[in-house]
C-alpha cells in the first residue's frame, strides 16, 4: 500500500495480483490496483488528468497519460472521496507504479497530486 498527501489531496493505493486473468506461460501478469482519492483540505478540487509511470522487473518503463480516471473527472469537496479500481499487465512477475493526478482547485489553480510508488508483485506463495 502507498499513500501521499499533496495540498490536502490524499491518494492511497492498494494492489493485488490477479492469477485468474494472468497467463504466466505467455509472460502476462495482471495486477489490479484500487485508488482512493480523499479531499482532506479546505477547498474543492477536480481531478482532470492522470500520469502513471509503470516500471517492470527488467527496468522497462511505460508512461500512461490521459484525461480523468475510469472515464470520470471527479470533483471532490472537502471531506469527500472517490475510489476506483483499474489494472495493469506486466511481462514480469514484479514491478512498480507511481505518478500524479492533475488537480484544479476551485480558484482555477492547477497542481499535481502525488501518487506514491507502490509494488506490483506476485504473492510469496507463487514466486
Amino acid at each position: 500500500m502507498s499513500t501521499a498527501l499533496t495540498r490536502g489531496i490524499r491518494v492511497t493505493v492498494r494492489s493485488q495480483y490477479l492469477p485468474d486473468r494472468s497467463s504466466p506461460g505467455s509472460r502476462e501478469y495482471v495486477f489490479a490496483y484500487t485508488v482512493k482519492i480523499s479531499n482532506e483540505g479546505l477547498s474543492t478540487a477536480q481531478l482532470r488528468a492522470r500520469h502513471w509511470v509503470i516500471t517492470d522487473g527488467n527496468g522497462e518503463v511505460q508512461e500512461v497519460r490521459g484525461e480523468g480516471v475510469v472515464g470520470a473527472q471527479p470533483t471532490l469537496r472537502p471531506g469527500e472521496h472517490f475510489e476506483y479500481t483499474s489494472g495493469c499487465v506486466l511481462r514480469t512477475t514484479r514491478g512498480t507504479m507511481h505518478g500524479t493526478y492533475l488537480m484544479v482547485g476551485e480558484d482555477g489553480e492547477r497542481f499535481e497530486a502525488e501518487i506514491a510508488p507502490f509494488a506490483l508483485q506476485l504473492p510469496l506463495s507463487l514466486n
